[in-house]
């Protein structure tokens, strides 16, 4: 369950989703009022990032030849980039990164080996499933962080990811195996589940009998319907 604190007012524009889908515009549901504290916030996202980071290098460690590795290693150097803008705003805050990140690093760690996969594809569409949709999470959360950090998280968050080298070793594939795209349509399945639980984690606990439940319902059907969004342009039933 969430806290909820006092509401600001409501912004319409459409949502700022990450430049790893291609989201379809609609009138933004509030978050603002869910939001953690600005450290809370900076620590879980920017060991989301690094465990993103790592998990994309290992992909470029087992990839098929020079040129997927290639392109592999840049999207790995997005993700650290993102890591090592996040860090600058603890530090800019006069905070120690590795003690902000400190309290995220068992429960993320057990997700990302969670979701490591049983080969290379299935690690490659968690990085790319996964990572986009809590980048994309923690880019609408942004809205909650005060005026003088949040637009400036969110616009780093949003920068491109690098992942059209994933997209593409993914649908040539799912392609050329049909057994594959089965088996892979239904990891990205489950990898939702356990990457909304990450995303809710991020969210103070409340009283139920608030209802902040039923709040928060909208914002994670936004978030799904990016997933689907990315689960289709893969040729993959989400």
């Amino acid at each position: 369950m969430v806290t909820w604190f006092g509401r600001r007012p409501q912004r319409n524009e459409a949502p700022r989703l990450s430049s790893r889908g291609a989201p379809q515009p609609t009138e933004k549901v509030d978050i603002s009022s869910l939001a953690p504290g600005v450290q809370h916030f900076l620590g879980q996202a920017a060991y989301c990032e690094l465990g993103e980071f790592e998990s994309l290098a290992r992909a470029v460690a087992t990839a098929p030849n020079l040129a997927v590795k290639e392109g592999l290693s840049a999207a790995a150097g997005r993700a650290l980039s993102k890591h090592h803008g996040l860090v600058t705003e603890i530090r800019r805050r006069g905070h120690e990164p590795a003690t902000e990140m400190g309290p995220f690093v068992v429960s993320l760690d057990e997700f990302r080996r969670k979701t490591s996969g049983a080969d290379w594809h299935e690690l490659l569409l968690s990085c790319y499933l996964a990572g986009g949709l809590l980048e994309d999470f923690f880019i609408r959360l942004s809205d909650g962080l005060p005026r003088d950090i949040g637009p400036r998280v969110a616009q780093l968050l949003g920068e491109n990811s690098g992942t059209d080298v994933l997209v593409h070793e993914l649908q040539t594939a799912i392609e050329n195996d049909v057994e594959l795209g089965s088996r892979l349509a239904m990891w990205g399945r489950r990898l939702v589940g356990d990457t909304l639980l990450v995303a809710r984690s991020a969210m103070p606990a409340a009283d139920p009998a608030e209802g902040a439940e039923a709040r928060i319902e909208p914002v994670f059907t936004e978030l799904i319907a990016a997933h689907t969004r990315r689960m289709d342009g893969l040729g993959l039933t989400a």
